[in-house]
């Protein structure tokens, strides 16, 4: 039996497209492990599949700025190295796949030094901090986007990302049921992302009463983040994070609200959804979502608004422009293939693997 040993995590988006890959290595017959952080995403999500084993080693974020931890945290990745070494030595792994996010680091370099093939995955269209730092020691860097495969230094395949295929299984009727909507009127679903996004939740609270007069607001408002302040609002349904219920919660969605990292817009064309983008600004990132929401914008398939012109009115104007314009927006999506990766990128883990 084939092994495998995946990584990536600190954000669900590191962890999604690596779930869409498990249940094809199972049915294929491999035997799956992942290496992350302790009490992280990647632990939550993964702790769901019972036939994953988790492992659990020390890291470290790595930061372009100065921060204090910048002393303390190149220890805890060189600890994370020495750990992911020690179980990739003992698992024997006929590859790693690492998805991003710094836990790949110790991960990737403890592959390194079992002799073990690396396939690693860029999601934007720009490498992040972590990918750069696994590539000298990848056999192959799979792209969600073409324009990324010129960064990988020859080393990079355009695949696409691998999306959930449950994502696409999901229905009006069991969505709006789920989440005590009706036809009345049109579903307007707010995605922040795993970890909630504070100004976007900050601004749709405020929202709110324009925002129900007209529509049905499904907010995914991040975990934590639930305010009772607005349970029973009308025409209003506030959830931390959904699983198993996002198809359903896509299929009985209009419209949608969403940051713009790679993996959000890779299932927001999947479902054909028109969507008012607002990406995390450059001082908050490395501005790769910046990238990501023009590249939507310009193949006509969302609309945009800067968080920095963010206010209750401007993100009800952009909802109702967004609403006015949806035919359009499906229209330019239906046109084009919804890129999922999930064989390509298998492609590369079965070509590598020793």
């Amino acid at each position: 039996m084939k092994k495998i040993v995946l990584t990536g995590g600190g954000t669900a988006g590191h962890v999604t497209p690596n779930l869409a890959l498990i249940p094809r290595l199972l049915s294929d017959g491999w035997e799956v492990h992942y290496i992350g952080a302790a009490n992280s995403a990647e632990e939550a999500l993964i702790s769901r599949v019972p036939e994953v084993t988790f492992h659990a080693v020390s890291v470290g974020k790595l930061r372009r700025y100065f921060d204090l931890k910048n002393f303390s945290d190149p220890f805890r990745v060189v600890k994370g190295v020495g750990q992911a070494a020690g179980i990739i030595r003992k698992l024997k792994p006929n590859v790693v796949f690492a998805k991003g996010g710094f836990v790949s680091v110790p991960v990737v370099y403890g592959a390194k030094l079992n002799g073990v093939p690396v396939v690693t995955h860029e999601s934007d269209m720009t490498p992040g901090l972590a990918n750069k730092l696994c590539l000298p020691f990848s056999s192959v860097q799979c792209c969600t986007f073409p324009e990324a495969v010129k960064y990988a230094k020859g080393k990079g395949i355009h695949t696409g990302s691998p999306i959930r295929p449950e994502i696409l299984k999901g229905e009006k009727g069991e969505g709006l049921r789920r989440f005590g909507f009706n036809d009345s009127r049109p579903v307007l679903m707010i995605v922040g992302g795993s970890s909630g996004a504070q100004a976007i939740n900050q601004v749709v609270w405020q929202s709110l009463p324009k925002l129900t007069e007209n529509f049905q607001v499904l907010h995914l408002c991040g975990k934590g983040n639930l305010t009772a302040v607005y349970e029973g609002t009308a025409n209003y349904v506030q959830k931390e994070y959904l699983n198993e219920e996002m198809a359903d919660a896509y299929a009985c969605a209009d419209i949608l609200i969403s940051r713009a990292g790679s993996n959000s817009l890779c299932e927001i064309l999947a479902v054909r959804k028109p969507a008012l983008l607002i990406p995390y600004p450059k001082g908050a990132s490395r501005g790769d979502q910046l990238l990501n929401a023009e590249s939507f914008r310009s193949r006509g398939f969302s609309h945009v608004l800067q968080q920095e012109n963010m206010t209750p009115e401007t993100l009800v104007q952009g909802v109702e422009a967004l609403y006015h314009d949806r035919g359009a927006l499906y229209e330019a999506m239906a046109t084009e293939p919804t890129g999922n990766g999930i064989d390509a990128v298998l492609e590369q883990i079965y070509k590598y693997s020793k």
